[in-house]
């Protein structure tokens, strides 16, 4: 995810909880999160980490580099 000045995230696309695609979901960039569009849970950007019930596992988050124009993430 694209933060603007905080700069870029990387995460599983996959919801820990409900197994549903977390890159429909909306991204709040001042909290640094993204919401589940199955149920609603809320993961932290930068930790991976399961803010908000239904959700009680993180999910993967991946080291993001910046190499000129190119966006380097390490999986």
């Amino acid at each position: 995810m694209n933060l603007g000045g905080e700069g870029f995230r990387a995460l599983d696309a996959i919801c820990s909880h409900a197994k549903y695609y977390l890159d429909e979901g909306e991204v709040d960039v001042d909290t640094e999160t993204i919401e589940c569009p199955k149920h609603g849970s809320t993961f932290d950007l930068n930790t991976g980490g399961a803010k908000t019930l239904p959700a009680t596992q993180p999910v993967d988050t991946f080291a993001v580099t910046i190499d000129g124009d190119d966006v380097m993430i390490e999986v």
